[in-house]
């Protein structure tokens, strides 16, 4: 079954909100099987709307709407629908009914317009809403289903999941159309996209079930696989199997699966290996320190993080030499080495890291420009400091220097820096 949802709202046009509907729908049919072949955003136009929907039928089975249900003059998507299949409004006298009891419950005046939600196309089925005054609708014609759902996601949703995909189950195990299809993302780091291509061509060229995916995210490199088949053991099986072969090529630059993320990745070698941690923060403000302690149990590991923003604290707290910030710099090696040495030794940590950058936009020279970035990582026998140049926003370059800085310190705990 292909499917092509059709969102309706000049508002979502024009950006004034987010079309999260869109994203809901296809979740939750993909727990059908049910392919989202293409998504449409149309405006509260009526010959345009009639143009999505043709164009929908000839390239889909099942087409899904939100929107354009309510009782003003410019929700058009029921009308629309039935005069392009050729069929005729009735009123439902069950809805009018609840819309009056409604109506008279809340001592609300009922506008006429209202009775514009009784309407749905001949042979059509009302779907309840609990939430709100649009019913939807679901419509049966030749081959295809439509499914008319309301704008406002707290009504759209819980109809959804309550009735749509009932009906759309019940209809697939009919049809014997009825499958599993399921995702997994692999995360991956210290990877560009187009070498992690390269060291995956084989594998890329040659994939069927699982589909593979890269998608570039931020700092990091996702891989979709999405398999599909009969049985969730059978499509699980597919897919623990594909991403084992990836891994097996990728290694240690695969650092986790679906929601995972970096720290929970360091926060599990950290605890592995029995290792306490102490941090030094700068430019990045604390952001370091928030990600860490986001993990359930980083006391265990987290001893401290200090946040020492001016040069006044990097000496008092840190003991860091008043010399080196005259002569090299706050932004230096120099100091960003000095900064991991005292803040290992102020707590007692097994390792430490320390952070200290330009975040701009302002605060640069031609000599130090804005982005300009030093991590220092010291541990038993161990430091090393590495120069960075980020880009992007103050934001971005801070959310970039965390990044760099949990990288470094999940290369160390795997023994990787030894080797580079």
């Amino acid at each position: 079954m292909r499917c092509e949802i059709i969102a309706v709202g000049t508002e979502l046009l024009m950006g004034q909100i987010t079309n999260t509907n869109a994203r809901d729908i296809a979740r939750e049919l993909l727990s059908l099987g049910v392919g989202v072949y293409y998504q449409t955003v149309v405006g509260d136009n009526e010959e345009r709307l009639t143009e999505v929907v043709k164009r929908a039928m000839e390239r889909a089975d099942l087409i899904v709407f939100s929107g354009g249900l309510g009782p003003t003059d410019d929700d058009l998507t029921r009308d629309t629908v039935a005069r392009v299949l050729g069929i005729s409004m009735e009123k439902n006298e069950e809805w009018e009914k609840k819309l009056l009891e409604f109506f008279s419950r809340f001592k609300t005046p009922f506008a006429e317009n209202n009775l514009r939600q009784t309407m749905i196309p001949r042979g059509a089925l009302m779907l309840p809403n609990d939430r709100g005054t649009a019913p939807g609708i679901f419509l049966e014609k030749g081959r295809y289903t439509f499914v008319l759902l309301p704008g406002p996601p707290r009504e759209m949703l819980p109809m959804l999941r309550a009735q749509v995909i009932p009906l759309l189950k019940k209809k697939l195990e009919t049809s014997g159309e009825l499958a599993v299809l399921q995702s997994r993302i692999l995360h991956v780091i210290g990877l560009g996209e187009s070498l992690l291509v390269e060291k995956l061509k084989d594998i890329l060229d040659t994939q069927d079930n699982p589909t593979i995916a890269p998608l570039a995210k931020g700092t990091e490199v996702h891989l979709r696989l999405t398999a599909h088949g009969r049985f969730p053991g059978e499509v699980q099986a597919l897919l623990t199997q594909k991403a084992e072969e990836i891994k097996s090529v990728l290694g240690d630059y695969v650092y986790g699966e679906d929601e995972d993320t970096l720290e929970l990745a360091v926060a599990r070698l950290l605890k592995a290996k029995g290792k306490t941690l102490a941090l030094a923060e700068s430019c990045t403000g604390g952001l370091l320190t928030h990600r860490l302690t986001n993990i359930p149990g980083s006391s265990e590991y987290l001893l401290s993080g200090l946040v020492t923003y001016s040069n006044e604290a990097k000496v008092n707290f840190l003991g860091v030499d008043p010399v080196s910030i005259q002569s090299k710099g706050a932004v230096s090696a120099e100091v960003a080495a000095e900064m991991s040495a005292g803040v290992r030794r102020v707590c007692g940590a097994d390792i430490s890291l320390s952070i200290t950058g330009i975040a701009g936009p302002g605060g640069d020279t031609p000599q130090k420009p804005v982005g300009l970035t030093y991590i220092s990582l010291e541990a038993e026998n161990f430091s090393l400091t590495r120069k960075y140049q980020f880009w992007g926003s103050r934001v971005e370059i801070k959310e970039r220097a965390a990044q760099a800085a949990l990288y470094l310190l999940r290369r160390f705990l795997l023994d990787k820096l030894k080797e580079e």
